[in-house]
């Protein structure tokens, strides 16, 4: 996942009144299937009902790439009920995730 400062994150979604929210929902998503998750089409982030279905969708995602450092039901309920406040809070869970060291290859004997 690409690192992105929360703060500048933060600013961004209040001058632009939200919708870079759904600019960052749409790279997360896009970042998060290339390293395996499973997120449907982002059209359905703009139909009723679809979109809790897509965000926990992407919530699942959440938990993937973060090795379960945020569960996708704490991704799912923050994202849902703070919107791009709560989506902050994966941010930072997603700087985390990609600032650590990957594993070391393991040689077999």
């Amino acid at each position: 996942m690409k690192k992105r400062s929360v703060w500048e994150f933060i600013i961004l979604c209040c001058i632009t009144f939200g919708i870079y929210w759904l600019v960052w929902l749409y790279k997360t998503k896009e970042e998060m299937i290339a390293l395996g998750a499973q997120i449907p089409t982002f059209i359905l982030v703009f139909i009723p009902f679809a979109n809790v279905w897509w965000m926990w969708k992407w919530a699942v995602g959440v938990d993937l790439v973060t090795k379960k450092a945020m569960s996708d039901w704490i991704a799912f309920l923050l994202c849902l009920f703070l919107g791009w406040i709560g989506c902050a809070f994966v941010q930072a869970k997603f700087n985390e995730a990609a600032t650590e060291a990957p594993a070391a290859p393991q040689q077999g004997n």
